[in-house]
């Protein structure tokens, strides 16, 4: 997105939540897209001048979900491609996974252990349908990635797709995360943090391909929405609590994902009464000084103010 549309866009928003919603209510609808409006004070009493504030520093693809679900018109042209993209995992964070068709297997490995981080890759030569249209399809999946992983191994350089996937990245400001395998990042990405994929098994990889998406500025709300979003609603134990485990090693996760989740758990009669799963949810949320009490849906520890170390 452009500076100037980036800046349209949000003044469409601001102007769109002032007309119909009160301060209280943009404060619960802005947190369902990871943004953190907690104690924000505006720079001046104006509904629009706090949404342009709150938004200022939010990555494109959040503006662009909001402006989606207001239904502003002027993006309603790209997002409806999402509706065409059957082949993304729903509620997952997208990926697509840029390689060459020798590379086949390293990209579908890496697709398979992403999964379990929330995270829903695309690899053309396995997600394309034999009956449906090979570039059609190619370009649904650049348009609606949230970021692109970029396998860099020989003979990517001389390949009029990979550069062409990539220079679309570059052209619509996506994350890009290259992956050194044998090929230094070049052109246009020479200036990115590559991941080295030599002597490494493919688990290694995927965790510092999440580390990259929740440390850029562009991709951890979204990330961590999704990521606790999957944890609330999971119906497996094992795979919340891998999820759980994930999330323990992550800083600063906001206060409003984690009540989030929990509503979800306390609904969820299948994570609620597996005294395993609590156990790990507490470890997890001892570190924000808050606990889950299924029996009385209580989220907060009762803190003494003298116990508190300034």
């Amino acid at each position: 997105m452009k500076p100037r549309e980036r800046i349209r866009l949000i003044n469409e928003i601001a102007l769109k939540l002032q007309e119909e919603m009160k301060y209280s209510e943009i404060d619960m609808y802005l947190p369902s897209f990871g943004i953190n409006c907690k104690d924000y004070q505006p720079s001046t009493n104006s509904k629009r001048v706090y949404v342009q504030e709150l938004l200022a520093n939010e990555s494109n693809e959040t503006i662009l979900n909001i402006a989606y679900d207001l239904e502003l018109t002027t993006i309603t042209q790209n997002k409806d491609k999402e509706n065409l993209a059957t082949f993304w995992e729903a509620n997952y964070f997208k990926i697509f996974i840029s390689h060459l068709a020798k590379h086949k297997k390293q990209a579908t490995n890496l697709r398979s252990v992403l999964k379990s981080y929330g995270i829903s890759g695309f690899v053309a030569h396995v997600d394309i349908e034999p009956s449906k249209e090979w570039q059609s399809e190619i370009e649904i999946a650049l348009h609606t990635m949230d970021a692109i992983v970029v396998i860099l191994m020989e003979g990517f350089k001389e390949s009029n797709w990979c550069d062409q996937e990539v220079g679309f990245a570059v052209g619509k400001d996506t994350l890009i995360i290259p992956i050194k395998k044998d090929l230094d990042p070049y052109g246009f990405i020479a200036k990115y943090q590559a991941i080295n994929g030599n002597n490494k098994n493919v688990g290694e990889v995927a965790q510092e391909v999440f580390t990259a998406i929740i440390k850029h500025s562009k991709s951890k709300n979204k990330m961590l929405s999704i990521l606790t979003n999957l944890v609330g609603k999971s119906t497996n134990v094992s795979d919340a609590i891998k999820r759980i485990n994930i999330l323990i090693n992550i800083s600063n996760i906001p206060e409003e994902l984690l009540v989030q989740m929990l509503e979800q758990i306390y609904n969820n009669s299948i994570l609620k009464n597996s005294n395993i799963f609590i156990s790990n949810l507490n470890n997890l949320l001892e570190k924000y000084q808050m606990t889950f009490k299924n029996k009385d849906f209580k989220f907060y520890d009762d803190i003494d103010e003298n116990e508190i170390p300034f």
